[in-house]
């Protein structure tokens, strides 16, 4: 059975967005584009939030009709696309572009696909991996954390009950002044 990672850009200060959902602080860039590619590439799917699943949905299926889209975003665009998803979500009725619609206990739903995928997978939105991280149920941690900090906003870590021990196992520094911080549970 594969690991389940909870990867997201973040803020010195812990936050993946500001208040008003803004994600303009971050700096992606090609060099970020193909770690994330090559971060994809491996995964059985991803589990997204309804937000998360809003915010990529209207832009990487169709990417290559930007004329602005470089070759790293290309590539990022046809890894995305190629990823099967499942889209936690009460409210939504219809999910497209390699994705299915999924609800109830999220412990549940990640049994029924680590059935299906025997690869890792990724929980993206910090809302829906609170629900992982509460039960237990995350495995690797990936900070992609961004030279800025925001004040306030959604924090990359639920409340926590107690302390969550986690052990570093990889760094990776860009020319952007980003830092990929990779832990495991301690």
């Amino acid at each position: 059975m594969g690991k389940l990672i909870y990867a997201m850009n973040v803020t010195l200060d812990g936050f993946i967005e500001t208040p008003d959902h803004d994600l303009s602080w971050g700096t992606v860039d090609d060099e970020l584009h193909a770690w994330f590619s090559d971060r994809m590439r491996d995964l059985g799917a991803s589990l997204y939030g309804r937000k998360l699943y809003e915010v990529m949905a209207p832009y990487w299926p169709t990417a290559e009709s930007d004329p602005d889209a470089t070759p790293a975003m290309l590539e990022f665009a046809r890894v995305w696309n190629a990823t099967p998803r499942f889209v936690f979500s009460n409210t939504l009725t219809d999910v497209q572009h390699n994705s299915r619609l999924v609800s109830g206990d999220v412990a549940a739903v990640l049994k029924k696909v680590r059935s299906e995928f025997d690869s890792d997978l990724e929980v993206g939105s910090a809302n829906l991996a609170s629900q992982f991280i509460e039960r237990g149920l995350v495995d690797v941690y990936q900070l992609v954390v961004h030279p800025v900090s925001i004040g306030r906003g959604t924090p990359f870590f639920p409340p926590l009950a107690s302390p969550l021990r986690l052990h570093l196992t990889e760094t990776k520094r860009f020319e952007s002044g980003v830092v990929a911080l990779t832990y495991v549970r301690a």
